[in-house]
């Protein structure tokens, strides 16, 4: 018998994919940029595409669907009720979550605010490792308050914890003794997005799910990455290893009551989302504010062909390769910043790399806004759209005071399957350029902004005479 050789092991990890179509992108000149951002009042939302080189704005419906997903789509059932589509939907995030109620929804935030609707009223108390802003909005918009229960480390941008989007369990068992009649239910985000794309271990979510056993509560999970999640878990938490990412996914599913997701993140389309529960009367209520808001409860605001491409995303979101490549790219520019001294949250998460710009921008005070100013240079230098995570997005207290957010943040979160290594290294290039203008930087000022997600529309100018001295 011929002696076998074994496999050889090469270091570069490619992407798992050929390109197929390819979509032109516009350059432009700093001359140019700087006249789109003052028309869009200092607001990266209000850009135009077309004037944007690298649009690391959202991860959340801008990736780049499989030839799988496209002939799926041809598949699409229209029928008003009870299409095939929605059949194959169902069976692709029953076969995930195990959850006995399933109820497609346009997006994640249609799903928060069915869920808040049916079960929060004013005064009630939501927990969570960290809220995102969509999550936050629904839950005071019903006068409710939404709570942050985040490890310590969670806080702490450099220290090297392997699941820092963990909940403070101690905290959330000291919040059910003293208030459990203000608690209808606890989140858990999967990752932890506000709290820089960190994970959430199994050890932490089974713990929290037998508080809220305990106490009679239940538990939700904002399950937008929910594969990330599961891959995280498979590198970094003992005895998982030899598990796939969806053994671990379903292992996550089995300790929760229910669960949203704006599948525009790893369901890996462009548009949809779910609120999945087990609960028979809440889903009853759940339903006929579906019917109310998004449409019959087997398509809940989307078209056939966008179940049938969801369906195929959440599996292909578990696929191992693809998970291996996009945490590795994410890694990577982590790399090349913290080589240029750069400040970012570590270890890097799942989706995104998270600039600490209160620390990049000691001189900037949180008023001036110094995580929403580097987010414009990056754009004014480079033409990379970011997004600020800081006291713009946060700041701003039901009440109508401000208080500063934890921490200023720049998010630069990756579209699936979109972008190139020479992206990537382009968008290094950039940074490191910015990086070493750190002190020229200027602040901003809120010229005007609306009650609730101000970030998206509101409108700002430097404080001086330009954003860099």
């Amino acid at each position: 018998m011929p002696h076998e050789r074994p496999e050889p092991q090469f270091k570069t990890i490619i992407e798992p994919f050929r390109i197929k179509s390819v979509e032109p992108i516009r350059y432009t000149t700093r001359a140019q940029r700087a006249r789109a951002l003052e028309a869009a009042g200092y607001n990266l939302f209000r850009l135009h595409a077309s004037d944007v080189l690298i649009d690391l704005l959202t991860d959340s419906g801008t990736g780049a669907m499989s030839s799988e997903q496209w002939a799926a789509m041809m598949r699409g059932d229209e029928s008003y009720a009870g299409s095939r589509s929605f059949d194959r939907f169902e069976a692709a995030v029953k076969g995930i979550t195990g959850l006995k109620h399933i109820f497609p929804t346009h997006q994640g935030r249609a799903a928060e605010r069915i869920l808040c609707g049916v079960a929060l009223k004013r005064g009630d108390v939501v927990p969570n490792n960290t809220h995102f802003d969509t999550t936050r909005a629904n839950i005071e918009a019903v006068g409710a308050e939404a709570l942050d229960l985040p490890i310590a480390e969670a806080r702490q941008p450099e220290a090297l914890h392997p699941f820092k989007g963990n909940l403070d369990v101690p905290a959330l068992r000291a919040l059910l003794t003293s208030r459990r009649e203000q608690v209808p239910l606890v989140m858990l985000t999967v990752t932890n997005n506000s709290g820089g794309g960190q994970p959430v271990s199994l050890a932490n979510v089974r713990e929290v799910s037998a508080v809220c056993r305990e106490f009679g509560v239940p538990l939700f999970l904002d399950c937008c990455r929910y594969a990330e999640n599961a891959y995280f878990i498979k590198l970094r938490e003992p005895g998982y290893a030899e598990r796939t990412p969806r053994e671990i996914a379903q292992e996550m599913f089995s300790y929760v009551d229910g669960a949203t997701m704006s599948a525009k993140k790893d369901g890996m389309a462009n548009i949809g989302g779910f609120l999945a529960m087990n609960d028979d009367v809440m889903a009853q209520a759940a339903q006929n504010l579906l019917i109310l808001g998004e449409g019959f409860p087997t398509y809940g605001g989307l078209a056939g062909y966008d179940l049938d491409a969801l369906a195929v995303g959440f599996q292909e979101a578990l696929e191992e390769p693809y998970l291996q490549y996009r945490l590795r790219s994410i890694e990577y520019l982590g790399e090349r910043l913290l080589q240029a001294n750069i400040p970012i949250i570590q270890p890097t998460g799942g989706h995104a790399v998270y600039i600490d710009a209160g620390k990049l921008l000691p001189h900037l005070p949180a008023r001036e806004y110094p995580a929403w100013a580097l987010s414009c240079v990056l754009y004014l230098e480079g033409g990379v759209r970011s997004v600020e995570i800081g006291s713009v997005m946060f700041g701003r207290q039901p009440d109508g005071s401000e208080r500063p957010a934890p921490l200023e943040l720049v998010r630069l979160a990756f579209p699936r399957r979109t972008y190139t290594q020479s992206h990537v290294d382009y968008l290094a290039e950039v940074l490191l350029h910015v990086g070493s203008l750190r002190e020229r930087v200027r602040g901003l000022r809120i010229v005007e902004a609306p009650p609730l997600l101000r970030h998206f529309t509101a409108r700002l100018e430097p404080v001086e005479q330009s954003l860099l001295a």
